[in-house]
């Protein structure tokens, strides 16, 4: 990573459905940055994978297809909420990589070594000097640990569950709450178990805690931490 420039790089990590994703989206909008939220990459996988009966625990098959797809991040095309277009080989997976059937089969196929080192250069070459807003889980501790700003976003598990099910409701997905309460511990406690790239902060993160908290109240939180180092830095931010 010696020759990659990420000091433009805001690493958002966070556990699922803490807020990532609709707090990176406003950030990237104020900040005239790009958005790349890295779990679609894994998340498309696992579709891919679902698709063509490969077990979520077939290491070996899962690294072979994650190296062979052909997977597009561009603009959103569609005002329904979507922060990009995901594109498996032309095909718009925007919404169909964020269903439970992924949900509960995008952990273990991220969780393969074999896998994140296939998806590993991809990431960091997009970020490579650009002013961009990466969502993920390890993107401060593995992927940009080089990044400008690091934040670790956090959130109640009940809170994350209550807001994960009107997000599910509102795409017309029948669920419980203590359904999705039951699979966000699970994923917790995988994510942050595994023995590659576990979800844990940074050293060096700001971790802020979304519960009570309004988007915009976070937002301008982050917002004014990026804007000040990009200042100390000399880096022009508008």
């Amino acid at each position: 990573m010696t020759d990659l420039d990420h000091r433009q790089v805001i690493a958002i990590d966070g556990p699922g459905a803490a807020g990532k994703s609709t707090v990176a989206r406003r950030l990237a909008d104020q900040l005239g940055a790009m958005l790349f939220d890295t779990g679609a990459l894994y998340r498309t996988v696992t579709l891919a994978a679902l698709r063509q009966d490969i077990a979520p625990s077939d290491e070996q098959a899962l690294a072979e297809l994650a190296g062979g797809l052909s997977i597009t991040f561009q603009p959103a095309s569609v005002a329904d909420g979507r922060t990009a277009d995901v594109l498996l080989d032309d095909e718009d997976v925007t919404w169909a990589i964020r269903t439970p059937e992924i949900d509960s089969s995008v952990s273990p196929v991220s969780a393969h070594p074999a896998v994140r080192e296939q998806l590993l250069d991809v990431q960091r070459n997009i970020a490579n000097g650009a002013r961009v807003v990466i969502v993920g889980r390890d993107i401060g501790t593995v992927v940009t640990p080089d990044a400008g700003i690091k934040i670790y976003l956090d959130a109640s598990t009940e809170e994350r569950a209550r807001r994960r099910l009107v997000d599910l409701h509102e795409r017309g997905i029948d669920a419980t709450f203590d359904s999705v309460l039951a699979d966000l511990k699970a994923r917790d406690a995988f994510d942050s178990g595994r023995a590659t790239a576990p979800l844990r902060p940074a050293q060096d993160a700001v971790i802020i805690g979304s519960d009570g908290r309004t988007i915009d109240e976070i937002v301008t939180e982050i917002d004014s931490i990026v804007r000040a180092r990009w200042e100390s830095e000399g880096i022009p931010h508008g």
